[in-house]
């Protein structure tokens, strides 16, 4: 293990970058843990305020993002200072993607379905520095040979086209495989390939005359969601907590739902 260490994280120059993803990872998990027992009205934790105002925890995780980011530009990405520097970023972005819903919808929604996003968006950065970690570049970058690299012309053109990939996968309405398309190239090229959603901007575009297109595109979204929303849905509990159940509306509450 120590070797393994050493020879892909250490001498690369990774270290940072590995401190910043277990402090994320760990922030955000120890944070879930505490606002569900302050949900649950357990233990001796409560919600921060200042007088009337609740002071929501992407606050403080947006201060000790900026502060680790800075930091790590100054400390030129070496030595105690990079690593200090990385955890405390690792730490604030933690804190600032466990309330991502919030800053989406600019609304408390954290134990509401849209607040699901927040969960969401916190494994699809760890898994996207993860392979970072494990050796993946951008647009495979890294798949380029020395001779494609010395080219300029050549080393834009497989960007280019692997960007074009992601952009496409994208427009179908397939973010999560546009995403890890940027850094696994294959990915990119599924999604651009594979039909587009029914409600994606492809569809309304493309999909608008070709009433067979159409129809498939919303049967393969119907059988995808029925097959993969409940696990997805399971493992998001598991991680986050379960939702609160919608609420009447106002009028339907004040007359008994009548």
């Amino acid at each position: 293990m120590g070797l393994w260490l050493e020879r892909n994280i250490i001498e690369p120059g990774k270290l940072p970058l590995l401190l910043a993803l277990a402090a994320f990872v760990l922030t955000f998990l120890v944070t879930r843990a505490i606002t569900r027992l302050i949900r649950a009205g357990k233990g001796p934790f409560g919600n921060v305020t200042a007088g009337s105002v609740h002071i929501h925890h992407v606050v403080p995780g947006v201060v000790l993002t900026v502060i680790g980011g800075f930091g790590a530009v100054a400390s030129g990405g070496e030595g105690f200072g990079a690593a200090l520097s990385a955890v405390i970023f690792g730490i604030g972005a933690g804190l600032v993607l466990d309330e991502f819903a919030l800053i989406l919808h600019l609304a408390d929604v954290y134990w509401t379905e849209a607040g699901r996003k927040s969960v969401e968006m916190v494994v699809l950065t760890a898994a996207l520095v993860g392979l970072l970690l494990a050796g993946f570049s951008p647009f495979g970058v890294n798949d380029l040979s020395e001779d494609e690299l010395q080219n300029r012309a050549g080393a834009a053109a497989t960007i280019g086209v692997n960007l074009f990939f992601a952009l496409v996968a994208l427009l179908k309405g397939k973010a999560r495989l546009a995403v890890f398309g940027a850094v696994v190239p294959v990915v990119a090229l599924i999604g651009a390939l594979r039909l587009a959603r029914p409600e994606s901007l492809w569809a309304r575009r493309f999909y608008r005359r070709r009433h067979r297109a159409r129809a498939r595109s919303m049967l393969r979204a119907y059988r995808h969601d029925r097959r993969w929303s409940g696990p997805r849905r399971a493992v998001e509990d598991w991680l986050g907590g379960r939702p609160d159940p919608p609420r009447p509306p106002e009028r339907d509450r004040r007359s008994g739902g009548g």
